[in-house]
Order: C-alpha cells, then structure tokens, then sequence
C-alpha cells in the first residue's frame, strides 16, 4: 500500500500561497486552508489510520492568519518527523518590497495589521521573524519576487508532478544581477568575471541557449577552467547533502542581464549532473528579459 503524502504548504502572506495550493488541488491532493497546527497532528492520525479511506494526498496550508495557533507549527512538524510520517514542508517568500506592493495593489490587510496598528513595514517584519524557524526547516522553498503567476504554478507543478523514487531534487537556474538576487538558491556561482558576448554586435540579442553564444561563452581558457572546478565541487557538494538528508538543491548561475553566460553555465551544468542523477532541472529566470 502506497504511503500517503502530506504537504504543509506556509511562508509569507502576499507570496502566493493561494495559487500554490490551487496548483496543488488541480494535482489530486485534498487541500485544507488556514489550518491550525495541532489539527493537523489529528487529521493525520486520522488519515493514516483506518478513517483513510481514498485519501491518498494531502496539503494544508497553514500562517499566520491563525493567530496564536500558528506558533505551534514548528512543534508540529517536528513531531510528524519523529513519527516518520511522509511529509513536505514548502515555503514560499517574496522580497519586503514585492509583498507591501502587492498589498497596496489588492488594497486587502495584512493578517498583523491591527497587531502592528497599520504599519505594513511592521507587520511584514514582524512576520518574518514568526516565519524564521518554520523556514529554517522546509523542504522546499520558492521566491515568487519576479515570478509571474503562471511560472509559480510551473514550479509547484515540476516540484511534486513526479514518479522518480530518487530523494532530492536538484534545480540549476540561470539569472541576471540586474533583475535581483536568486533568494531561493543554495550555491550562487557569479560569472561576470567572463567575457560578455553583449559587446559582439551579432551575438547581442541571442542567447545562451543559441550555439554562437554558448561557443562563444566557452571559447576561454578561463570559461572551460571555472567549468572544471565547479563540476568538480559539485561532485563533492552533492553526495554531502543528500547525506544529510536534503530535499531540494537550487544551484544559480548570474551574470549581468541573465541571458548569455549564465544561460551558457547553467545549461552546461545540467548536462553534466543529468548523467549522474534522474531529477535536475533547469530554468532561466531573466531569459527573456530586454538588457
């Protein structure tokens, strides 16, 4: 009999969490929002034992719109931990400045808004700092700061649409510096120190996703060592984590504008680590973006 397959989709207000677990209900789980912590030890006690019945997914969705109970969540998923239960943690964040615009843009209130007397800088931070521990021990985790709505669905879908038995996920992405950070990324690799192929004319509004480019890009003595080394770290990075039991490895490669040698690296990555483990992916944030 198959395990069931819990899901605690938290993080910020305003960071997309509806969308997620609308995601999460098109893919066949049985979705409960705003559900206190310490329900959720009972509906699984329920679920798992002989009330199960054709229950097979399950995702709650649980924040600070709970109020006291919410603090009891970190206790929670440590407790379903010890008891071995299938179980997920995704958090989802986005910038202080994303998430205040997108409360001034919907006009709605903040969960801590009369807690903090309408501040929204206050309530954002005050927030943040509840989340901090939760967040400390997901499994998975999305930044939805420069995500439009359809690539957060594309995310959720490509993190829990999947038959591989094998435990971590590996993503590589590529991004510009321009555009801001990859807050979501574990290992951050600059390669700015490279020649820019946004000076030759005729390669300008290509890609690295283009041969002229990505030749271009590996053309140079240091391009194919820095290639070298950082295949060789990853192959001792990766079997480190999934030792220590890691579910999800984000590796991001900038560059200025996000769309000629970070492109290049992150496509070169994905080649490489693609012969050695069965869940990479890849994603190109800024692509398509003017530079």
């Amino acid at each position: 009999m198959k395990k069931m397959e819990f899901v605690i989709v938290t993080g910020m207000s305003g960071s997309g969490k509806s969308t997620t677990v609308n995601v999460l209900e098109d893919m066949g789980y049985y979705c409960i929002d705003n559900m206190p912590p310490e329900l959720i030890l009972k509906f699984t006690d329920i679920t798992t034992g002989s009330g199960a019945g054709t229950i097979e997914k399950v995702a709650f969705v649980t924040d600070v719109r709970g109020g006291n109970f919410f603090n009891h969540l970190y206790d929670t998923i440590k407790q379903l931990q010890k008891e071995h239960i299938n179980l997920k943690v995704l958090f989802l964040d986005a910038s202080d400045d994303i998430i205040i615009s997108r409360y001034k843009e919907t006009r709605r209130k903040h969960p801590l808004d009369i807690l903090m007397k309408g501040n929204i800088e206050k309530a954002v931070q005050a927030e943040r700092d509840m989340l901090a521990n939760v967040k400390g021990i997901s499994d998975y985790f999305i930044d939805s700061s420069f995500l439009s709505t359809n690539q957060l669905k594309e995310k959720v879908k490509n993190m829990f649409l999947t038959d591989d038995d094998e435990f971590m996920q590996i993503d590589i992405m590529s991004f510009g510096f321009k555009y801001g950070p990859m807050r979501e990324a574990d290992l951050v690799f600059d390669v700015r120190c490279l020649p820019n192929p946004y000076y030759v004319d005729e390669l300008r509004p290509k890609t690295g996703l283009c041969t002229e480019v990505s030749s271009y890009v590996m053309k140079f003595k240091q391009a194919t060592q820095l290639k070298a080394k950082l295949e060789d770290l990853m192959d001792f990075l990766i079997p480190l984590y999934k030792k220590e039991g890691k579910s999800q490895l984000v590796i991001a490669f900038g560059c200025t504008g996000g769309k000629h040698r970070s492109v290049t690296f992150a496509e070169n990555m994905m080649k490489y680590l693609s012969k050695k483990y069965h869940k990479v992916r890849i994603s190109h944030r800024d692509i398509n973006k003017y530079t």
